[in-house]
């Protein structure tokens, strides 16, 4: 007699479970199968993959790094040219006009070119930001697929651009892991700025 309890609660338990799975299945509205997605539309966030991801994080820490060290090398101009400006001023009762006029000439030349260089600089810092955050989509593609391929989905798309969803069909977070599983921080994408 002691059996048949268990095979009561054995039949009992495995009912339930049939019973609860598709009720799940029921909750995100058939979604997800082992895990992953399962709908013919999904939605990406690439500004998430990129500032999440291992390479995102690395090559914002490279930009802060250039941008704080532009930013010293502009003190450290300016703090030349106001001394280099307050020495032209006190030449100037010692200069002949035409001596001082070259001079003040040559210095204001010698400011805009460093102003150029600098802006140059500058705008080469957000350029390879820009760089970067394409160079990872364009890397990113094949993953991207393979989790497509996965879901049975037909298109992946812009979650910026998707009016309403489900939560469930944004494959961002399994993107950044896997982004970051197979390229890391990203060095043979675009390579660590010495």
């Amino acid at each position: 007699m002691a059996q048949r309890p268990r095979t009561v609660l054995g039949a009992l338990l495995g009912a339930l479970l049939c019973v609860w799975q598709p009720a799940q299945a029921q909750q995100d509205g058939g979604l997800t199968n082992l895990g992953v997605v399962q709908s013919l539309i999904l939605t990406v966030a690439p500004e998430a993959l990129y500032t999440q991801s291992d390479f995102g994080q690395r090559i914002t820490r490279e930009i802060e790094a250039e941008s704080a060290e532009i930013a010293a090398e502009n003190r450290r101009i300016e703090a030349e040219l106001t001394a280099e400006e307050r020495e032209l001023t006190e030449l100037r009762d010692s200069l002949t006009p035409k001596e001082f006029r070259a001079r003040a000439e040559a210095f204001d030349e010698k400011v805009q070119r460093l102003r150029r260089e600098q802006d140059e600089k500058v705008r080469a810092v957000g350029t390879r930001n820009e760089e970067a955050r394409r160079a990872l989509l364009t890397a990113a593609q094949p993953v991207l697929l393979r989790l497509m391929e996965e879901s049975g989905a037909v298109a992946v798309l812009d979650r910026r651009v998707v009016l309403l969803s489900v939560d469930s069909v944004d494959i961002t977070e399994q993107a950044i892991l896997r982004v970051n599983a197979e390229f890391g921080d990203g060095a043979e994408i675009l390579p660590p700025r010495p």
